[in-house]
């Protein structure tokens, strides 16, 4: 029996996600997301449950040379890009779509010479983080489709506030994108997990790209059976939670009414109580920002956080009438205990913690 946490990745869950998801697109074609080590469920094993995607995205050249270096010849793409001119040589020669942001990435490319690189022209619609003006547009697309290294040039976006299906960002992101690829014949791509499920029928203003097989979705979150909405739990969407992160009580003491637990002292017991000790910390991914009060589960029984979460160990407050018993095992997140929930208690998203697994944790795959 191991006492460590572990990480159970269920592949056949991110298969039905993938379904459910390409069912919800209703034709899109299918860029899944599998970069920070596919959310951290496992690059390699994730890429090769998926082998229906139309593409991959991922966010360092390195992850795609990983893929390749694997035997992975789905298309990639690198939706930033790269950020010197040999790496844009190195991206060609292992057949990655590249996105395009910065008037460098532009000029490396009109330098490079004769290829036939699948370039996403990437314009910022309201997220302002990566992209070029729209305005912009117009002059750029004629631009790279003029370049002799482009061989098949695409435009995208990406939707800063579609997890909040009340603000009207998105619709205003969705109608501006849609004027500037109106004209545009070449392949699209707007939506993200939040905009798969939260604003399908705006996203009708693309039928004809989706029609003649134009229009990307990039789901990323939901792959993993998380919502991407707020609010909201994947089962709320019909998905399936991919990993379930678990661990075992490796010692279990009475605590005493006022007497104080862990680093600080921060957390004091105001009955006479059971003390349980979890081997997971956040040298595992459980984070220190989960705070005192938040749910685990200690044999399918709710229980609450005890103190602060230290490197290793966490303590859980079992209660005066308490049976559990050493090696009785202990859920952090999973199907009964929603990720999203404890993002909550944590005061951050859901993507940080699952992405936040160590490399010291055992990650257990199955179908």
């Amino acid at each position: 029996m191991s006492f460590g946490a572990r990480a159970l990745i269920r592949l056949g869950a991110i298969r039905d996600n993938f379904q459910t998801i390409k069912e919800r697109s209703r034709g899109a074609r299918m860029m899944a997301v599998i970069k920070a080590n596919a959310y951290g469920h496992g690059l390699l094993p994730v890429a090769r449950c998926l082998a229906g995607a139309d593409c991959f995205a991922v966010a360092r050249l390195g992850e795609a040379a990983d893929l390749r270096e694997a035997g992975i010849d789905t298309p990639i793409a690198l939706p930033d890009g790269v950020f010197s001119g040999t790496d844009l040589g190195k991206a060609i020669d292992l057949d990655i779509q590249l996105g395009v942001h910065t008037e460098s990435q532009i000029e490396w490319l009109e330098r490079f010479g004769q290829a036939d690189a699948t370039i996403w022209l990437k314009i910022d619609t309201g997220m302002n983080r990566l992209g070029f003006p729209p305005h912009d547009a117009p002059t750029l697309i004629d631009r790279l489709q003029n370049c002799s290294a482009v061989g098949d040039l695409r435009v995208m976006t990406h939707l800063a506030n579609a997890d909040n299906v009340q603000d009207d960002t998105t619709a205003l992101q969705i109608d501006q994108f849609r004027k500037i690829v109106d004209a545009f014949d070449g392949h699209i791509s707007i939506a993200n997990s939040a905009g798969i499920f939260g604003w399908e029928k705006d996203l009708d203003v693309f039928a004809e790209q989706r029609s003649s097989g134009r229009l990307w979705v990039r789901p990323g979150l939901a792959l993993y059976g998380i919502s991407p909405l707020a609010d909201q739990c994947g089962a709320d969407l019909g998905l399936r939670p991919a990993m379930r992160f678990e661990s075992r009580l490796i010692a279990i003491k009475a605590l005493g009414k006022g007497e104080t637990v862990g680093y600080g002292g921060t957390w004091r017991s105001g009955r006479d109580t059971v003390l349980g000790i979890v081997a997971a910390g956040y040298g595992d991914g459980y984070s220190r920002f989960i705070a005192a009060g938040s749910p685990v589960l200690v044999n399918d029984r709710r229980v609450k956080i005890a103190g602060l979460v230290s490197m290793d160990l966490t303590a859980v407050d079992l209660g005066p009438a308490a049976t559990e018993q050493i090696g009785d095992p202990v859920l952090l997140w999973g199907d009964e205990l929603p990720v999203e929930e404890v993002a909550k208690h944590a005061g951050t998203i859901p993507y940080q913690l699952v992405c936040g697994i160590s490399n010291r944790e055992s990650c257990v795959f199955e179908d």
